[in-house]
């Protein structure tokens, strides 16, 4: 496609961005527009209250806010550099509001179930009319902004869909089976995602994730790009919160942006299916995808609004795109012969796709208008290069402002690009890698983080500060501590895959000692997919089971495909030589009848499975060794049961809970909340993470549990001590 005709496709890109833009400018409504204006700064009408409980007001104001909200008044103060957040505990419903505020005042709150940084307070909250008569359109959400986000990025898709329109037809006729593969392992992690989405619960950090991502969608489709708008969890970077954000404008609760997290899971899943191709052959991709999309922590962290899901995708999308770096270039021509001479299913000839010294085979891009490599230009090849590296770049970028451990994925794209790289061109890889890899991904994260556009260095030591606080204590083999040893991360890795996983990776161990002279590029991509973000070990975040080195389990699941690949081979060779089909189905059917079976008992609990090999969460239970509930899930069953089962005015003792936060508790029992157990009627525990003195007189009454592995437990107290 012609530069011209580019042009005019992001001219009219523009242009759709913008109307899309002025259109929500036009619609959008703001707080006080939709208040009744008495004048001299007070506004009257009604607030929604979606639940029973504690509420947070606060404000960005030059001058302290009164509000009123029914018989409650209170002042709201900006502090320093962060609205200060008054409590109050309110009943769910309709109640009357009065705002009396300075000019450019913006009012923040948070309803039960969210804590920490602030959040806009939504328009469709509140009403000009007062309770009686007072109409809710969404309440608590802002679908109109959600639209025009997903608008914006269906714009950019459409931009690059058209740009590589060309390329995108003839990867499509080219390599239609590693196509509908991937789509349809996709398909089948975002089912096992979505179902029961929010069956866990919420957990830890899921509402500042959330709160941060919906005040930043908001500033992006408004335009506003003030300072002042983008301290909200400012710890963080920015591009996971974009994410969520989208989700949080439609709803007042975790479900959308649970369901964005799942689909970014679900592609990085259906990546390894080419991956797998252009490292082995199809059928070993599509088993690791299988694995992966089966796989249980991988579920759990599909169902969360938090960092894990993207860093999935970022990684394996950054890995594929290194894989076909060398499309075409500085090799023979008869290293494309020799790829496209192996079906979708088969391995490339002699076992190995990649001779030495030529070129990668190009498994998914489309074929180069070029149809001898080995007659371009040097000069053209680097070109052609720069521009992929861009690309990679841009990935790389969108992970580490996802997430900062995500800096590891650059010695993972160098490794690949060095193993893959043709000799002529190994020298001009380094250059070029070295140059233009971190100027574009800084550059993407600079565009992406508009908090960076002023004092970028200050900006960035801040959010490093806020990292740097002391995590708290953990189990971890027997022992609480709060600085485990280096190879935490390996334990975790070895304790939480499925025991059959860890079958087909010593079958992928197998594989790599067998055919070392021969695979040995795809072994070492492989193994360098696990190793690397191990490096996150020599940090001071050693903490959270797998949660850092997710890209880790998703090797070990690429690895068991190629292990199972293997299996299946060997299976071939014997009594099955004239029916593969039969050891494809009994051995790959059985390992993944095998995950869904295991994935199918732990739910809705995935965050806490272990494997046999450790006795599974029972038996984590019994020795201490590792976390379990560790992020809060099954508090929400708890709370329900002790809201069901609590007379009014009942003592309730929450500080035997390690995520207090997520104790949301019926409206009434705000002003009842114990201080110690002995004056309490109902008393809930993490047994796995804190020891808590339980009255001899308290009957444990409820147990929220994973495979027999307690998480919460409910104790009631029929006499309360005064």
């Amino acid at each position: 496609m012609s530069w011209r005709r580019r042009a005019i496709a992001l001219a009219v890109a523009i242009a759709a961005a913008a109307g899309l833009l002025g259109l929500r400018a036009a619609l959008h409504e703001t707080p006080w527009q939709r208040l009744h204006a008495e004048g001299g700064g007070r506004y009257t009408g009604s607030i929604y209250l979606p639940r029973a409980g504690r509420y947070v007001f606060g404000c960005q104001c030059a001058r302290p806010v009164k509000l009123t909200v029914g018989d409650h008044a209170l002042t709201l103060r900006q502090g320093p550099t962060a609205s200060v957040g008054t409590s109050i505990d309110l009943d769910a419903g309709v109640a009357a509001l009065t705002v009396e505020a300075p000019a450019g005042a913006r009012l923040l709150w948070h309803p039960p179930g969210r804590r920490g940084d602030l959040e806009y307070l939504p328009a469709s909250s509140l009403s000009p009319a007062p309770p009686a008569r007072a109409g809710f359109t969404w309440p608590g959400a802002a679908p109109l902004d959600g639209l025009v986000a997903i608008g914006l990025g269906l714009i950019a898709l459409a931009l690059a869909a058209w740009w590589w329109w060309p390329r995108l037809r003839a990867a499509w006729r080219a390599h239609r089976r590693v196509i509908v593969a991937a789509a349809a392992v996709a398909a089948v992690a975002l089912a096992v995602r979505l179902v029961d989405l929010g069956g866990a619960g919420q957990t830890w950090d899921e509402d500042v994730n959330w709160s941060g991502g919906r005040n930043y969608v908001e500033n992006v489709v408004g335009l506003d790009f003030r300072q002042a708008s983008w301290v909200w969890n400012y710890e963080h970077p920015p591009v996971m919160k974009y994410l969520a954000g989208v989700g949080a404008q439609f709803a007042d609760g975790y479900g959308p942006a649970r369901a964005i997290s799942a689909l970014c899971m679900s592609l990085g899943c259906a990546l390894l299916v080419p991956i797998g191709r252009r490292l082995w052959c199809l059928r070993a991709g599509v088993i690791a995808g299988v694995i992966a999309a089966l796989t249980p922590h991988l579920i759990a962290h599909g169902k969360v609004v938090g960092h894990e899901a993207p860093t999935v995708l970022w990684w394996t999308l950054a890995l594929w795109l290194c894989l076909g770096a060398f499309d075409g270039l500085g090799g023979p021509a008869r290293a494309r012969a020799r790829a496209d001479a192996a079906p979708d299913g088969d391995a490339a000839p002699d076992g190995d796709a990649w001779p030495d010294g030529d070129a990668a085979p190009d498994g998914d891009a489309a074929p180069d208008r070029d149809a001898a490599p080995a007659a371009r230009d040097l000069r053209a090849d680097t070109r052609v290069l720069a521009r992929r590296l861009v690309g990679i770049g841009v990935v790389l970028g969108l992970a580490v402002f996802s997430r900062f451990v995500s800096a590891l994925l650059a010695p993972l794209i160098g490794v690949t690009l060095l193993i893959l790289a043709p000799a002529r061109l190994r020298v001009r890889t380094i250059v070029l890698g070295l140059t233009i890899l971190p100027v574009v991904a800084l550059a993407t994260g600079f565009l992406l983080w508009p908090r960076l556009w002023v004092d970028p260095a200050g900006h960035m030591s801040e959010a490093w500060a806020r990292l740097s606080k002391a995590h708290s204590a953990e189990p971890f083999l027997g022992k609480v501590t709060t600085s485990p040893p280096r190879w935490y991360f390996l334990a975790y890795l070895g304790a939480t895959a499925p025991l059959g996983v860890l079958v087909t990776v010593a079958a992928f161990v197998a594989r790599a000692a067998w055919r070392r002279g021969r695979e040995w590029r795809a072994t070492a991509i492989a193994l360098a997919l696990f190793v690397i973000p191990l490096g996150v070990a020599f940090s001071p975040v050693r903490q959270d089971g797998v949660r850092y080195v997710m890209p880790s389990v998703v090797a070990l699941a690429l690895m068991g495909g190629a292990g199972v690949d293997a299996l299946i081979g060997a299976a071939t060779r014997g009594p099955l030589a004239r029916r593969p089909r039969v050891a494809l189905g009994a051995i790959g059917g059985a390992l993944a009848l095998y995950l869904a079976i295991t994935a199918a008992r732990v739910h809705p609990y995935y965050l806490d499975y272990y494997g046999e090999q450790v006795g599974g969460p029972a038996g984590v239970a019994r020795r201490h060794a590792f976390e379990l509930g560790w992020w809060g899930e099954g508090v929400d069953a708890a709370v329900a049961y002790v809201d069901a089962h609590a007379a009014p005015g009942d003592a309730v003792f929450r500080d035997c809970i390690e995520a207090v936060h997520l104790a949301w508790w019926r409206g009434d029992l705000w002003a009842h909340l114990a201080r110690r157990p002995d004056q309490a009627a109902w008393i809930v525990v993490q047994p796995a993470l804190r020891a808590c003195p339980v009255p001899r007189d308290a009957t444990l009454v409820h147990t929220v549990e994973a495979l027999g592995g307690p998480l919460v437990r409910v104790y009631h107290r029929d006499v309360v001590a005064p």
